[in-house]
């Protein structure tokens, strides 16, 4: 594609990426994965690859489905490597290589967008010689916005620290640092490399400016482009792995942050990561096959937080600076509520780490419409027991409502002037005192759309 830098002021046009956990599929889901990422309005995937062989054929199957599902779209899709798993840097280059020439291929002024998952550990001269230059001297310099949460001086000094890179990204600022309680999520880290970025003249994968009408290629004019992690909360249940990252209205509260912010690039967290709890796209079998994620997510349908999402990326797309501009597809409200279907006091919730972060709360988040939002109120049931009715105004409502209660009978209401029902949400799984299963403390959430 070519692009060209115009005259005058530059245009802001903001981008929002799934980020997309790579794992075993089957060629005609990839379209499909495509398809409904695009109808929820999403610019383009994040493809975390954890693995770099040849002979994991799976791996590098389901990343060429993906692209080539991708063709002749305005989505696009980049790598991320997740370094956790002591990926080797050598071994990046030749297998960016593999995908970066490909139509549907993320590129920032022409040069392949890169992330990371962690890699704050190596050193930026490591980084350089093993990643950087190799792909300099076949001309394919990428434009490399890493997440290093785990650099010993992260945030400070990122720029100092590691010049050869083109931004920073920080996973961790999507939720509450652990050990914090029940504080909410804080835009410090965000706020603190993007001045590091500002005074570098570097990006903090948050904004762009470019010329071209399409998603393809970016051009950056005298701007500082950045990027902000956008999540709804953590769980994980997995082996030794047991732990939790607030939930409750994390969400809304991120998008707030997010809209104040004005990034352009945003990275929601995540389309699929079943493993992790936060997913809200398709999650496929062939994915999580052989470990036991699947006792703590099947039949924990994620999509309705797409009501929320959808129309908070058309709103920030518009230019929106606050949630109040946030608007439904029509005059009509939607949104989702969403709870835990076990009480914070059963006895096998101590066994998650940074379990003290849960509050029982049956959360939601409305977006009512502008000009038709007058004396709408939005009632919250627990087990037949009305903890509250609220008011609502125009664009998105959010409010955790705590006192949760053991039973069936979890909904919310949504009511015009009139005390009309226009739209309700209803929970399809009761809410439990003690876990029923002897292994599992299941704490992944119950997400109900308005209908």
């Amino acid at each position: 594609m070519t692009t060209s830098t115009t005259t005058g002021s530059p245009t802001a046009t903001n981008a929002v990426f799934a980020h997309y956990m790579v794992g075993s599929m089957r060629q005609e889901q990839a379209p499909i994965d495509i398809r409904d990422a695009i109808n929820a309005g999403f610019d383009g995937f994040v493809l975390n690859t954890h693995t770099l062989e040849p002979t994991d054929a799976w791996n590098l199957n389901a990343m060429q489905w993906l692209f080539d599902a991708a063709r002749g779209t305005n989505f696009k899709l980049f790598i991320s490597f997740d370094m956790s798993w002591g990926l080797d840097t050598k071994r990046l280059p030749g297998f960016l290589s593999r995908f970066s020439s490909h139509e549907s291929y993320y590129k920032v002024d022409g040069k392949p967008f890169v992330s990371t998952f962690w890699g704050g550990r190596i050193s930026n001269s490591q980084w350089n010689t093993d990643f950087i230059q190799p792909l300099i001297a076949n001309d394919s310099r990428p434009f490399f916005v890493p997440d290093f949460d785990d650099a010993p001086t992260w945030p400070n000094n990122f720029f100092q620290d590691f010049p050869v890179t083109d931004g920073a990204f920080s996973w961790e600022a999507a939720w509450p640092a652990p050990g914090t309680g029940q504080s909410p999520v804080s835009d410090v880290v965000d706020r603190n490399v993007l001045a590091q970025a500002q005074a570098a003249n570097k990006v903090y994968m948050m904004r762009a400016y470019y010329s071209n009408v399409t998603l393809g290629e970016w051009v950056f004019t005298n701007s500082i482009p950045d990027h902000l992690a956008l999540s709804i909360f953590q769980f994980k249940w997995f082996g030794n792995d047991r732990w939790y990252r607030i939930g409750e209205i994390n969400l809304a509260q991120r998008m707030e942050q997010i809209l104040r912010l004005r990034p352009h690039f945003v990275e929601m967290l995540t389309w699929n990561d079943a493993g992790e709890g936060h997913y809200v796209g398709n999650v496929w079998k062939e994915q999580i096959d052989g470990t036991e994620i699947g006792t703590y997510t099947d039949g924990f349908d994620h999509k309705a937080w797409l009501q929320v999402l959808t129309p908070f990326m058309h709103a920030y797309r518009a230019g929106a600076t606050s949630i109040s501009q946030i608007q439904p597809p029509a005059q009509a409200p939607v949104g989702a509520m969403w709870y835990r279907t076990l009480l914070t006091s059963a006895s096998c919730s101590s066994a998650i780490a940074n379990h003290e972060q849960a509050q029982d709360a049956i959360n939601f988040a409305v977006i009512l419409p502008t000009g038709a939002a007058a004396g709408y109120t939005i009632e919250v049931v627990s087990n037949g027991q009305t903890l509250g009715s609220y008011p609502g105004n125009p664009g998105l409502n959010y409010r955790m409502v705590l006192g949760l209660r053991a039973g069936q009978e979890q909904r919310i209401v949504v009511r015009d002037s009139s005390g009309r029902i226009v739209s309700s949400a209803v929970g399809t799984k009761p809410v439990l005192t003690q876990s029923s299963s002897t292994t599992l403390c299941n704490w992944n959430y119950e997400v109900a759309g308005l209908s």
